[in-house]
């Protein structure tokens, strides 16, 4: 089985690598070296990947941040973004950025944690009361602390994105309590947190790529999903979920990632305005993301979507069924990391 998934990773990195030449060669005309000697050079040619559609906040701060990249560089830089999975699903894409046949790219935390483990702590349910908290966490020396883990497999963390707190939906009945969860096939994000987090509740968890998420809700191999509302709205899932349970049960940052392998070749002016890029592209995606969720709401309804808003004493019930989760990953996460976390949030 890990000779298999070996060589799919394998296979998979390979097809990416000819896709991003095929769409990068052409972008590499010359740009000027900027040293007033008229001297040429190559643009370097980034090409950045999400899951998330076009339209989606997420895809939008990621144009965002490449044009203030252009901008700031001259054009020594040219970013190409590939959104709606283009480019491989999250942990493919991962796996691209570790060996720099992809340049770039934003996911969830979940998916990250499967390379830098301690990631996991950002997707310990109801972490986060607001974005306010969770902005001060990830911005201050906890969230600095984590991006520290990512050098070593690989790749620069620049900032945090976010794709938003996540909510239930599900084409089989109002889910208003703990118990309605119970006996649900319930898609999840490939990580093991996530698949605890709904076993504890009684579901059964199915843990696949974003990329393969409407076909099985649509074909029943799934009954429902967990995401932010714009990814709800955008990918349409509407059209195949009846029920959504605005749960809000993980908040989940989108770290802005660089191959280290890309980042190494740069020099230390182009590393600087992709720095300012990133920080000012997630300024501005998570202010454009707070706008698109509470849009989208009114949206799923007017598209016939039942929308139900937790009671404060089922939610708390929720809360309290899901305490086993942080008992659970508390020493994989460290435990010194955990309390620190959790006395910040306080």
């Amino acid at each position: 089985m890990v000779l298999k998934r070996t060589l799919l990773t394998l296979v998979t990195a390979l097809l990416i690598v000819a896709l991003v030449s095929a769409c990068g060669n052409k972008s590499e005309e010359p740009a000027s070296s900027g040293s007033g000697q008229g001297q040429q050079e190559k643009v370097k040619v980034m090409n950045v990947a999400t899951a998330t559609a076009k339209d989606r906040s997420l895809t939008q701060g990621l144009y965002k941040f490449a044009e203030i990249v252009e901008a700031e560089t001259g054009g020594s830089i040219k970013v190409e973004v590939y959104p709606d999975g283009q480019l491989g699903g999250d942990l493919q894409v991962f796996e691209a950025l570790k060996i720099g046949s992809v340049q770039g790219a934003t996911m969830s935390t979940g998916p990250i944690a499967s390379f830098a483990p301690r990631f996991n702590i950002f997707d310990l349910p109801f972490l986060f009361k607001d974005t306010d908290t969770a902005y001060a966490i990830l911005d201050g020396e906890i969230g600095q602390e984590l991006l520290n883990d990512l050098p070593e497999v690989g790749v620069i963390g620049l900032s945090y994105m976010e794709n938003g707190f996540r909510d239930l939906t599900n084409n089989k009945r109002e889910v208003k309590t703990p118990d309605d969860v119970r006996g649900l096939k319930i898609r999840t994000l490939e990580n093991k947190l996530h698949v605890e987090l709904w076993k504890t509740l009684g579901a059964t968890p199915t843990p696949m790529a974003f990329t393969e998420l409407y076909t099985a809700l649509d074909q029943g191999v799934v009954d429902g999903q967990e995401n932010p509302p714009g990814n709800v709205l955008l990918n349409k899932f509407y059209e195949v979920q009846k029920y959504l349970t605005k749960t809000g049960h993980v908040y989940n940052a989108s770290p802005l990632l660089v191959s280290k392998k890309f980042w190494d070749e740069l020099t230390d002016a182009e590393r600087e305005a992709i720095r300012k890029a990133a920080k000012e592209a997630t300024e501005w995606q998570r202010q454009a993301n707070i706008k698109e969720s509470n849009e989208a709401y009114e949206k799923l309804k007017e598209a016939g979507m039942i929308i139900t808003e937790l009671s404060a004493e089922e939610k708390a019930r929720f809360v309290e069924a899901l305490q086993p989760v942080y008992e659970k990953f508390k020493g994989e996460i460290g435990a010194d990391l955990v309390d620190k976390l959790l006395a910040a949030v306080k």
